[in-house]
Formats: C-alpha cells, structure tokens, sequence
C-alpha cells in the first residue's frame, strides 16, 4: 500500500469532521427550549376550555367523578377539569343541554 501527503490529511479531517457532528448533535440534544415531555397541566378559568362547557360545579372532584360517569353511562362524553373555580365537569355544547337535564334529575 502506498500512502501520499494527501492520505495523512484525509484522516485527520475525517476525525475532525465527526467530532464536529458530535458537538452539533450533543448540543442540540441538551439545548434549551421546547420539550417533548408534556409539562404538568394548569387550572384554567371556566370559560379557558375551548369547545367543552360546564354543566355542573360539583363541591369535590369525587361527586364531579360520580357525575361524569353518569353522563357516560348515558353516552354522554365528559371530563373533569380543576378549574380555579372547583371542578367542573365539561361536556361538548352539542351534548350541554342533555347533560344539565340528566344533572338536575335526581339518581
């Protein structure tokens, strides 16, 4: 095998180039910024929900729980949200008026 001025460069450079790409991946890989771990959620204000409204203000997140599940055992789809103001127990306005008549009527 015969070597030239030009191979002992070529090695070198090579070494170099790949701790460069190291260097860029390490320091986007530790850079901050955006996340793709979900950050804890926070209470918003009733009215902070998009298209769910409230249809009850249970006093504790354990009666909101029993009303949630009611409306889904009449295919009613619900969340609990623990808005600034209590828990709320959120429903999809094409489905509210079901919901808050299912709600006021007793078990």
């Amino acid at each position: 095998m015969q070597f030239t001025s030009a191979s002992f460069l070529v090695g070198p450079l090579i070494a170099f180039g790949v701790v460069g790409i190291l260097v860029l991946l390490l320091r986007w890989t530790f850079s901050r910024g955006g996340s793709l771990v979900a950050r804890p959620a926070k209470s918003g204000r009733v009215d902070e929900y998009g298209l769910l409204v409230s249809v009850a203000a249970p006093t504790n997140y354990i009666e909101a729980e029993m009303v949630r599940q009611r409306l889904e055992d009449h295919q009613i789809r619900a969340t609990l949200a623990q808005t600034l103001a209590g828990p709320r127990v959120m429903v999809f306005e094409r489905d509210a008026e079901r919901a808050r008549a299912l709600v006021a009527k007793p078990h």
